[in-house]
């Protein structure tokens, strides 16, 4: 594995560094990534209130309308 040295780092510019560390992450897989049970049961409660929020949501269709009659 070729790792680049401190001096070759610092020579890249802000973005490059930022996509190089999206590729570094984009690369890891979900069980890859170990997440305390903290972290897990947020996780958890916010994927919960994702699916409630889209249970009493409206489709465009019905705000666009609903616009329209006012």
């Amino acid at each position: 594995m070729d790792v680049l040295s401190h001096d070759e780092l610092s020579r890249l510019s802000p973005p490059e560094r930022l996509a190089l560390i999206a590729q570094l992450w984009d690369s890891l897989e979900s069980d890859q990534l170990p997440l305390t049970a903290a972290q897990q049961a947020e996780l958890d409660r916010r994927l919960e209130a994702l699916d409630e929020d889209r249970r009493q949501g409206i489709t465009w269709a019905a705000l666009k309308a609903e616009l329209e009659r006012r």
